[in-house]
């Protein structure tokens, strides 16, 4: 537990860190909406521990994902594993794992057991942005460019969990509402969604 706390104390100081930078770059570009340094792609080994302070400042310690399941993500299945990168920091990310069988409830899936890069199916783990780039359109181009790479994939659908706050806004990226899941990942109440490529 000591271990935890230490590591949760280290990702707070460098995300504290990181928003006043980010802070001082909006400020910057606070008269312009487009972003013209945005860059999505593949995530790479040394983006991880950014991915994990990202996982931790978007979702409940009860619901996000360890370091070490990020890192097991990035090196089993890069091509499911997008960033947003803004002048040079990591600011957004999308990554998920493959599968003929998509069971959203199944919390071993969300360590890569049963993942085939093969498999047809998508299941999106974590849509992550910080809160400072937040409604700017970033998780949109990254769901675009994921969905591109889905298609390049030759998937057939994506699938995905989200809390009922979300729903519409995945509904308006072309999913449908499957209906709650069984799944009580972090003790929390999910929706199942689907879209089809």
């Amino acid at each position: 537990m000591n271990e935890y706390k230490r590591r949760w104390r280290v990702a707070d100081l460098l995300l504290r860190i990181y928003h006043k930078i980010a802070g001082k770059l909006i400020q910057r570009d606070k008269r312009t909406t487009q972003m013209d340094n945005l860059i999505i792609r593949t995530a790479e080994e040394k983006d991880t521990h950014r991915c994990f302070q990202i996982e931790s400042l978007c979702f409940e310690p009860s619901e996000a994902a360890s370091l070490h399941k990020i890192q097991i993500r990035q090196q089993q299945y890069p091509d499911g594993f997008l960033i947003a990168e803004y002048n040079g920091s990591v600011i957004g990310m999308i990554n998920s794992g493959a599968t003929d069988k998509p069971d959203l409830a199944d919390e071993e899936f969300k360590d890569m057991i049963g993942h085939d890069p093969g498999g047809k199916n998508l299941v999106i783990f974590s849509v992550a942005v910080i809160p400072e780039f937040q409604n700017k359109g970033i998780s949109q181009k990254l769901m675009m460019a994921f969905l591109e790479r889905a298609k390049d994939l030759d998937k057939r659908s994506v699938f995905l969990l989200c809390k009922s706050d979300l729903v519409t806004y995945y509904e308006k990226a072309g999913f449908n509402n499957c209906g709650e899941s069984p799944s009580k990942h972090g003790g929390s109440s999910w929706w199942e969604m689907r879209l089809d490529l």
